[in-house]
C-alpha cells in the first residue's frame, strides 16, 4: 500500500502549516528518514523527513500553500505499485445513481467561507473535498458577475485577521509578505506601527524574515493574552562558579552556566510540578515529563529548541545536547522533534553582558526564567559586608496556571540549588 504523507503537527495549538518547498520532485526516489520537504509554522521552519522509501507521487500541495494539519499532500509508493484506481478491474454492472452528498470541507476553506458568507453547497469542488482554492474561485466568479456585491478577498492568516479586527483595520490596505501576497500577522503589526509613526523620507524599512514575523506574532499574542506576573530573586553564585570549574577540570565537554541552570531548573520543577504545567483550551494540563526549552538567537530571529527529559540527564549530557541544538539552530537544520514538547523555557543573556531582564511567557507553558550575567556586588556575609558574585533570577509566570503562592516556593527552591548545587543530589 502507498504510504501517505501528511502535513505534520509541530505544536499543540497548530491548525495549519505552510509548505515552503519540496526537497524531492514528484516521481523521484526517496529514502525513509531523508529530508522530504520544508514546512513553516508559527514557531520555526523545519525539514520533514520521508516516512517511507519509494517513489514520491500524487503531490497535491504546492510551495507556499497553507495546508490543514493532517491533510494528505503526497504518497510514497513502490516503483511498480499500482494505485487502486489504476488497477485493472473486472467488468461491473452499470453504476446506479447515488443520492447527492455534501463533500467534506477543509478547515481553511470553511473559515474563508464563513468570513465571506459563502454557501458551501454552491461551491464546486475540484477534488474529494472542498479546498481553499475552490472557495477562492467561487468568490472570484461571484465578484466578476456582480462586482458591487462581493468585496475583494484579501488572503490573510488567521492571526492577521484577528489582529486587524481588533484594531478595526481593513486588510486590503495592508501589503502582504506571505505566499501569493497573503497578509501575515507581522504585516499587520508593521502597518499599525507605521500608522502611529508615519515614515519620513529618512527612514528605511528593514528586511523581515519569515521567522521574525512569526516570532513577532507569537510574542505579541502572548503579551496580549497571557496575564503575566513576575518574581525576582538575587542569589550568591559563588558555589555555582566553583561547580562549573570543577566540571571543567573533569569533563572534556565544555559546560556553560546555561547547562548548569537547565539541570537545576529541572530538579526544581520535579519538586514543584505546577510550574511544569500548561494552559490549553481553558484547562490546566499537567506535563508528566520535564522538557526544558533554551532560547537561541539566530540571524533570522529567536528559536527555542528543547532538551527533553532534562531531569534524567547528567550535566555532561545536557551540555552535549545543548551544543548540538545550538549548532543545528544556527545552521537552520533543526527537526520537528527538536522544537516539540517544551514545558518550561530558560533564556540566558549573561553572555551579552546583560545584568537582568524580564522575559515573555512562551505559551502554553506556565513560566519562563530569565537570567543575566554574574556580577560582583557587596552583600552581607555572616553579618559583615563582603564582595560576592551575585546572579539575578527573574521568573515570568502565566497567572492562569500558577499564582504567587505556587511560584514563590519554586523560585526559593531554585535559589537554594544555585547557592548550594549539592542539594540537587538529594
Amino acid at each position: 500500500m502507498p504510504k501517505e504523507v501528511y502535513m505534520p503537527a509541530l505544536g499543540m495549538n497548530q491548525e495549519t502549516g505552510t509548505l515552503l518547498r519540496w526537497l524531492k520532485a514528484e516521481g523521484e526516489e526517496v529514502r525513509q528518514g531523508e529530508p522530504l520537504m520544508e514546512v513553516a509554522t508559527d514557531k520555526a521552519e523545519v525539514e520533514i523527513e520521508a516516512p517511507a522509501s519509494g517513489i514520491l507521487r500524487r503531490v497535491t500541495a504546492r510551495e507556499g500553500d497553507e495546508v490543514p494539519v493532517g491533510q494528505v499532500i503526497a504518497l510514497i509508493a513502490a516503483p511498480d505499485e499500482p494505485f487502486p484506481q489504476e488497477a485493472q478491474a473486472e467488468p461491473a454492472a452499470p453504476p446506479q445513481p447515488l443520492p447527492p452528498s455534501r463533500p467534506a470541507v477543509s478547515p481553511v476553506a470553511a473559515r474563508i467561507a464563513a468570513e465571506h458568507n459563502v454557501d458551501l453547497s454552491q461551491v464546486q469542488s475540484s477534488g474529494p473535498r472542498i479546498q481553499k482554492d475552490d472557495v477562492l474561485a467561487h468568490l472570484a466568479a461571484r465578484a466578476a458577475s456582480s462586482p458591487q456585491a462581493v468585496p475583494r478577498l484579501t488572503p490573510a492568516s488567521p492571526k492577521a485577521r484577528r489582529l486587524a479586527a481588533e484594531h478595526g483595520l481593513d486588510l486590503a490596505a495592508v501589503p502582504g509578505s506571505g505566499p501569493a501576497g497573503a497578509v501575515l500577522a507581522g504585516d499587520v503589526l508593521a502597518h499599525l506601527e507605521q500608522a502611529v509613526e508615519p515614515a519620513t523620507p529618512s527612514t528605511q524599512a528593514l528586511p523581515q524574515s519569515r521567522l521574525w514575523s512569526r516570532m513577532v506574532a507569537r510574542l505579541t499574542e502572548s503579551w496580549q493574552t497571557v496575564p503575566h506576573f513576575y518574581l525576582a530573586r538575587e542569589v550568591d553564585a559563588g558555589r555555582l562558579m566553583a561547580w562549573r570549574q570543577s566540571l571543567a577540570d573533569r569533563l572534556s565537554e565544555r559546560v556553560t552556566y546555561t547547562d548548569l541552570l537547565v539541570k537545576l531548573v529541572a530538579v526544581a520543577l520535579r519538586r514543584h510540578p505546577r510550574l511544569n504545567a500548561a494552559w490549553h483550551d481553558g484547562t490546566i494540563v499537567a506535563n508528566p515529563a520535564i522538557h526544558i526549552g533554551v532560547a537561541v538567537a539566530v540571524e533570522e530571529g529567536l528559536l527555542v529548541p528543547v532538551i527533553h527529559h532534562a531531569d534524567t540527564l547528567g550535566v555532561a549530557q545536557i551540555a552535549a545536547r545543548r551544543k548540538e541544538l545550538v549548532e543545528r539552530a544556527q545552521a537552520g537544520r533543526l527537526t520537528p522533534d527538536d522544537l516539540e514538547g517544551g514545558t518550561f523555557t530558560l533564556s540566558n543573556l549573561g553572555m551579552y553582558g546583560v545584568d537582568s531582564f524580564w522575559a515573555i511567557v512562551n505559551p502554553p507553558q506556565a513560566a519562563i526564567l530569565a537570567v543575566g550575567r554574574i556580577v560582583e556586588k557587596v552583600a552581607p556575609v555572616a553579618g559583615q559586608p563582603a564582595v560576592r558574585p551575585m546572579l539575578a533570577l527573574h521568573l515570568s509566570c502565566d497567572h492562569r496556571v500558577v499564582d504567587g503562592a505556587r511560584a514563590a516556593p519554586f523560585l526559593d527552591t531554585l535559589a537554594a540549588l544555585v547557592e548550594d548545587p549539592l542539594r540537587a543530589l538529594d
